[in-house]
Formats: structure tokens, sequence, C-alpha cells
């Protein structure tokens, strides 16, 4: 099922996409898909207070001093208890190490920074922690009314634009993005009529181009 395009993400990518757009009486075509942001995944580890295993970002980092060595942690709370854990994002690195830039928005708990760790899958793996996407996206298009089985001669191109890395698989891309079934996709895909830069079994968290014949 497709989602009317409500976020300003969406609008602003389908401002900047109009611009590429061709001509109406071009007989290819273009479509952009947006993977909207609808929140921040769920940091998933064991919390010492409670059965819980689900956190949020704090909004909050924490940056210790000791000599000329810093120590930099995200802070997140407990989902059930509230209960602050820290997550190591420097360890006992040299302050001329640093960049200055970076070190003043941990100092001045930068939300850009904030969301961009707190979606981080590198972070998570040394963390020892991982991530829960469930909820974060919907697939926003402007795509009107296509039937991939008829026998339309004219090709269509699809943009696939990420405002979040959430990892997704192709093929639940295509079913919620022309709203088919596995089986058809499957079968479009296995024809060539729809042809991919990756495998439709693939999980992608990046912007790509998929193409209709």
């Amino acid at each position: 099922m497709r989602s009317l395009p409500q976020t300003l993400g969406f609008t602003k990518a389908m401002h900047d996409f109009r611009g590429t757009r061709m001509p109406a009486d071009s007989a290819d075509r273009k479509s952009l898909w947006v993977v909207s942001e609808l929140g921040l995944p769920a940091i998933v580890k064991a919390c010492v207070s409670c059965r819980s295993t689900r956190h949020r970002p704090s909004g909050k980092f924490r940056v210790n001093a000791n000599g000329k060595l810093l120590d930099v942690w995200l802070l997140i709370g407990c989902e059930l208890c509230g209960r602050t854990s820290k997550i190591p994002v420097h360890e006992r690195v040299h302050v001329t190490a640093l960049d200055h830039d970076r070190l003043v928005m941990f100092e001045t708990n930068d939300p850009a920074m904030v969301r961009t760790l707190a979606m981080d899958a590198a972070l998570a793996g040394r963390a020892g922690h991982r991530l829960d996407w469930t909820g974060t996206w919907r697939l926003d298009t402007d795509m009107p009314f296509y039937d991939l089985q008829s026998e339309d001669t004219a090709s269509l191109e699809v943009l696939v634009r990420f405002e979040l890395p959430v990892p997704v698989r192709v093929e639940k891309l295509l079913r919620t993005g022309f709203g088919l079934s596995r089986t058809a996709v499957r079968e479009l895909v296995g024809s060539g009529r729809v042809r991919l830069p990756v495998a439709v079994d693939a999980k992608v968290r990046a912007d790509f181009t998929l193409f209709v014949e």
C-alpha cells in the first residue's frame, strides 16, 4: 500500500526531483520513491536494572577528560525503567586526534550528531548492541498507477532515496511501491522486466535506481 507524501523531507525531495523529470511527451518516465523517516531505531541492549532490552538516545553526550585523553559516550535511556546507560563513542583518544568541530558537537549535545550515532551500524557493532528499525520508515511515492503486467512499452526509471540508513529488503520495496505480491515481483525480476542493481533478496540502505522495461 502506498502512503501519501506527507513529510517535509518528501516534499523537498519532490521539489528537487521535478527539475530532473523528462518532458511529458517522452516515451520514458521517471518516478521518485522516498524511504521517509518516522523515527530513530531502538537501541537493543540489556538493561542492568530491569528486563527491558530497548533504549532510546537521551539527546546528550558525556565527555570526560583525563589529562590529554578523552572519553566520549552517547547517553541512552531504558524505555521501561528510564535508567541511563552509556555507549562508548571514543575511548582514551588524544585530544589532538579528535577533530575540534566534532568535539564541540559532543560538548554541546548536537542533535545531528546524536541522530547520526544513534543510527550508526558500525558503532553498534563495536559497542555490542543492535538496532531495531521496526516502525522507523515508510515508503512515499509520487507514482500514479502503473500496470507492470500490461503491454505498455514505455520504460520507467525509479529513483529510490533514503532519508535514513534503514536496511530494507529490495523485494519489500518493490512490493510496497508497485502494490504487487511477492510472487508477481519475483516473476517480473526473473523475466528481466524489472532491472535492479542488486539482488532482489538484498538489503539496501542507500540511494539506488531501478528500471522497468
